[in-house]
């Protein structure tokens, strides 16, 4: 199987999970820790930088992320055309958007 064919299945694998659960046993079965550790670390930093009112300083003092990991996210949350960062933003909102209306 070539990179292209792996890759494609990993994500069929990742949407095929059903729960929370399933996909925290997935991850800690796919990845170290340390490559855990560095995919929170970017959420993290994919997080406060869409709050905007953060320096990639503080992101960086509060996250301990490098300012290069923080600059790295910022280009592909903001100017690289895949959007997948601010794809899942935008569900994340309008799922907490759905739960408020529902209170």
């Amino acid at each position: 199987m070539d990179n292209e064919n792996n890759m494609k299945s990993l994500f069929e694998a990742i949407l095929l999970l059903d729960s929370e659960e399933e996909a925290e046993c997935f991850m800690i079965d796919l990845c170290t820790p340390q490559e855990l550790a560095a995919l929170k670390e970017r959420w993290r930093v994919c997080q406060l930088l869409n709050a905007s009112e953060h320096s990639y300083r503080e992101i960086s003092s509060v996250t301990g992320a490098s300012t290069t990991t923080v600059t790295r996210v910022a280009r592909f949350l903001n100017k690289e055309s895949y959007a997948g960062y601010k794809s899942v933003l935008k569900k994340i909102a309008n799922v907490k958007r759905g739960k408020e209306n529902d209170q």
